[in-house]
């Protein structure tokens, strides 16, 4: 027996697949260890048609259910796009869409509690709607949380948790803004999540992300573990360019702060992994998105030996920092299959 508070781990499948496939996407998770992944780009047919989970068809997504039996596989949370459209109809030169609240309520949003619940997922992780380009963020905090209030209220009809994740570009791109972001909400399925990547890649030090984890830490659902390596050489001039973005290492070799972040969370797990787990989650959740082989606006890639090298850096910091996880054993392996 042991008295170490523990976290479940996770990745974005489609992180780890060369070719996109569902096949391949939970045998890569499944021969590290995995038990939860996050579906978002995938080819459920093997076709080579690839959609994002959200705009598979019925029988699609009956077919990705019945795969997660024979892989031993459970849904963490649906990764969804939603707040990743413009939050007022204004041109502001950037290639972002605004869509009126009642059709996305009707088609983005309704298409994601449909792939939730043919999934079994009780969490959806979304955004917080880009502000105009060059403005403060700051000032667009009551529209952005007017905006998301029907969305996370639509989840709670569904009885569904709505994970608001922090992001360069958008109104709530750090801590401090997610955090005022939760609270203007105020609905108690709304929760944060942390991205370490998200944070440093807005040019900042660790210290810089354990001030925004710490920021935002009473809103906390989960995390994502993604880290980048700051470029010393980076002229910086507030807005991250996504598609260029080419510095991200495993979760031990960046300017994230995950050893301090971690350490932080290691004391605070209990009370976090209570309240997620009465909101329906398996605990708190570490989600891997590394993008060890690149990232952009709406995904990243790691490869099946980038997604093993992120997975192993984890759990190595864990082991250093004594919080257990959820690795498959033998013995467990054997139990599913009846033995």
């Amino acid at each position: 027996m042991t008295n170490r508070p523990s976290i479940v781990l996770s990745a974005f499948a489609d992180e780890a697949a060369n070719t996109k496939t569902a096949v391949e996407q939970l045998s890569v998770l499944a021969a590290l260890g995995l038990s939860y992944y996050s579906p978002r780009f995938v080819d459920v047919m093997g076709i080579g048609k690839v959609k994002h989970v959200t705009e598979l068809e019925v029988d699609e997504l009956a077919r990705l259910k019945r795969m997660h039996a024979d892989y031993g596989m459970r849904v963490a949370s649906i990764g969804s796009r939603l707040g990743k459209v413009k939050l007022l109809d204004v041109a502001d030169g950037s290639h972002n869409k605004f869509v009126p609240d009642q059709e996305y309520h009707q088609t983005d949003v309704a298409m994601t509690i449909q792939a939730a619940h043919a999934l079994d997922a009780k969490l959806i992780r979304g955004f917080s709607f880009y502000h105009p380009k060059g403005e403060d963020p700051a000032k667009y905090v009551q529209q952005a949380a007017d905006r998301l209030g029907p969305i996370v209220e639509l989840c709670a009809q569904a009885e569904l948790v709505f994970g608001l994740e922090v992001e360069a570009n958008l109104v709530g791109q750090n801590g401090r803004m997610l955090a005022a972001l939760a609270k203007a909400v105020g609905r108690s399925n709304l929760v944060c999540i942390f991205d370490g990547g998200n944070i440093s890649s807005q040019n900042l030090s660790p210290l810089d992300c354990l001030a925004e984890y710490k920021a935002m830490r009473d809103y906390l659902g989960w995390i994502h573990i993604k880290d980048y390596r700051v470029d010393p050489n980076l002229k910086w001039t507030g807005v991250v360019d996504e598609e260029r973005l080419k510095n991200f290492v495993p979760c031990d070799a960046g300017d994230s702060g995950h050893e301090l972040i971690l350490r932080d969370l290691r004391h605070h797990l209990p009370q976090l992994s209570e309240r997620m787990v009465k909101l329906g989650a398996p605990g708190m959740i570490l989600e891997l998105e590394p993008h060890l082989k690149g990232g952009g606006q709406f995904g990243g890639f790691s490869g099946p030996d980038g997604m093993g090298v992120a997975v192993r850096s984890l759990c190595r910091m864990l082991d250093y920092l004594q919080i257990d996880y959820d690795l498959r054993g033998f013995d467990a392996i054997r139990s599913a299959r009846g033995f």
